[in-house]
């Protein structure tokens, strides 16, 4: 009796537990993170009387969950390939609707230049000039609009980085506690509450950056960034921190528990795509922006040089932008200044570059010259002492260390810095700069081709000059400064001098003369205005390849696919973790049909167990009784 009584009770516990499993299987059947636990029972060791062998009852040796770690490792993974997605989708979504919301640049521009148009059509009415000063400042409003919007979500992107750096050490601190938990719970103990908040924070984690983890012989979990850096490793963590860029304190980097700059390694989850998208889609962005925008006033302040306005007086400039930004590293160690300016402005780029000091007697005067991708960029070292490169010009004073080194951005700031300069409307040059004529009394076939500016900046291009050809073609120049040059005449090939550039047509004869001067005409003359309406098409950008019309085209055009990949790759993503899910939540998820079998099942086996007891129990009393009687 007494072995069918501890038969009866085991099996009366072990259904007990599995009731108490499959109850608390059924209360978290929605709990994010939970496992699916179960009972594991085996047979008690049964003893022998030689002839047969008469089994003990039931042990419950574990409650276990329902666990894989190829599986888990899978869903963090694909949750970190989803955050970074979501994140970027975000970002690439809000960036083309700054573009197609802060104002239509592409009609701006083609008010703009067309209004040049009305100014050669009526070259002398003031209202239109005022019209054309007025499309210039609707221009630059809608330039300084975008600029400034785009610099906005820098300023929020990098407030995220430092956000998301604060979570990620936050979770990190929570599962370096939870190792120690466990640790304590001992080997074997199953802490299954423990491990499935764990497994939870890690699988957070991941989505914040991306991963990888290894449990060691104690079951504690070590957890690496992308980087190889270690954020956890027993009950200890180490934290990330989000700093001051060294070049840039408007730029947020992120470095390691040593303090080493680990941004450009990082990769994964929502920091990953942040960093990405900030270097990879959001600089590029504002860079090619402010190429357009340096292009734009480059050009047409070029063109506004080369004519006359209604006082008669060479052209000054419409647009104003300022100039490079040199950032010195928070690091340097010598007194050296550096200073950039647009020297060609069709020739920059929109990257970001690198200055750095090498040391007396090496590269171009001891400073050599990289994109902040780490390309190459060969410098020109110029008569006066300065640097050239990319359509640059840099200027260095002081004494610098070896090692120093200086970023440039030369375009980043331009958009939102562009402004109109001009205030009075007759400042707008129309008219051509110069006319040449020839003598009347010529005798040669000679006559004039053309007039062009060649430098507006020469100091005598306005001063005149004769033309006195001699014999062999031979000529001397002779200016209104009293400045004489001689020269022999090619056919096809202009005379040149004080800036400009005069092609001829036939042969002149000798004693021939042509006369250079300053334009009269200027209240009738539209040359120059058509000139700068022609601007429209020419090419000003990319070695005067592209235009500024169709860079900001280009520019929409690649945000646009930017936004297109992102949109694809959510997607892709989205798909990928709702497999992993789907793949691990057949393992580990609660089943309530299933667990409602069970339950049956087992409440079943615990009214079984118990009539074993009481049929124990009846038995035995039958027993003393039979005894008593006897």
């Amino acid at each position: 009796m007494s072995s069918m009584l501890n038969i009866g009770i085991t099996g009366l516990n072990a259904a007990q537990v599995a009731l108490s499993t499959v109850s608390n299987n059924i209360a978290n059947a929605s709990t994010s993170g939970y496992s699916e636990e179960s009972a594991l029972q085996v047979e008690s060791i049964g003893q022998s009387n030689g002839a047969y062998t008469i089994g003990s009852g039931v042990n419950v040796v574990a409650v276990q969950r329902a666990y894989s770690q190829y599986l888990t490792s899978a869903l963090w993974s694909s949750n970190s390939g989803l955050q970074s997605a979501t994140t970027a989708n975000t970002l690439t979504s809000t960036l083309n609707s700054l573009l197609s919301n802060s104002g239509n640049l592409q009609t701006a521009l083609d008010n703009f230049y067309s209004s040049f148009s009305s100014v050669a059509n009526s070259p002398s009415s003031t209202s239109v000039r005022q019209a054309a000063l007025g499309s210039a400042s609707s221009l630059t409003s809608v330039f300084n609009t975008l600029g400034q919007q785009l610099s906005q979500q820098s300023t929020q992107v990098n407030q995220q980085v430092t956000g998301t750096v604060t979570s990620i050490n936050t979770l990190s601190q929570q599962i370096a506690a939870l190792n120690g938990q466990i640790a304590q719970a001992g080997l074997g103990s199953n802490p299954n509450s423990l491990l499935d908040q764990r497994d939870n924070l890690v699988q957070q984690l991941a989505g914040l950056t991306g991963i990888s983890a290894s449990t060691d012989s104690t079951g504690s979990i070590s957890v690496y960034t992308s980087a190889g850096e270690t954020l956890v490793s027993g009950t200890q963590s180490y934290a990330l921190s989000a700093g001051a860029n060294p070049y840039d304190p408007g730029t947020t980097d992120v470095f390691d528990s040593a303090g080493n700059d680990v941004t450009a390694q990082l990769s994964g989850g929502t920091l990953g795509a942040l960093i990405s998208y900030r270097g990879n889609v959001l600089q590029p962005a504002q860079n090619a922006l402010g190429q357009s925008a340096i292009a734009l006033a480059a050009s047409v302040n070029g063109q506004q040089a080369q004519g006359l306005d209604l006082n008669g007086q060479q052209g000054q400039a419409i647009f104003s932008v300022d100039g490079p930004a040199v950032l010195p590293s928070s690091q340097n160690a010598g007194s050296a200044a550096v200073s950039a300016s647009v020297s060609d402005a069709s020739a920059l780029t929109t990257s970001d570059y690198i200055l750095k000091y090498t040391g007396s007697g090496t590269g171009t005067n001891g400073w050599s010259l990289s994109t902040t991708g780490g390309q190459s960029v060969p410098l020109t070292a110029n008569a006066d002492g300065t640097l050239s490169a990319d359509g640059l010009t840099f200027s260095t004073s002081g004494t610098p260390q070896t090692g120093d080194s200086y970023e440039i951005e030369p375009t980043r700031n331009a958009a939102a810095s562009l402004s109109v300069s001009m205030t009075d409307p007759k400042g707008i040059a129309a008219a051509a700069a110069l006319t040449a004529t020839a003598a009347a009394s010529n005798t040669g076939t000679g006559s004039v081709g053309s007039i062009s500016v060649s430098n507006s900046a020469n100091a005598n291009l306005l001063a005149g000059a004769t033309i006195q050809f001699g014999n062999g073609g031979s000529y001397t120049i002779t200016d209104g400064a009293g400045n004489t040059t001689t020269g022999t005449y090619t056919s096809g090939q202009p005379i040149t001098a004080d800036g400009w550039s005069l092609s001829l047509s036939g042969t002149p004869a000798s004693g021939d003369s042509f006369t250079v001067a300053a334009n009269s005409n200027g209240l009738s003359d539209d040359s120059n205005a058509l000139s700068l309406a022609g601007l429209a098409d020419a090419g000003v950008i990319d070695g005067s390849t592209v235009s500024v019309v169709t860079s900001y085209a280009n520019l929409t055009a690649q945000i646009g696919s930017a936004g297109s990949q992102a949109s694809a790759e959510l997607t892709t993503q989205t798909n990928l973790y709702s497999q992993a899910q789907s793949n691990q939540q057949s393992l580990a998820g609660v089943n309530l049909n299933q667990e409602a079998a069970n339950l049956v099942q087992y409440q079943q086996a615990y009214q079984a167990s118990a009539q074993v007891i009481s049929t124990a129990q009846m038995l035995f009393t039958s027993l003393i009784t039979a005894i008593e009687d006897g």
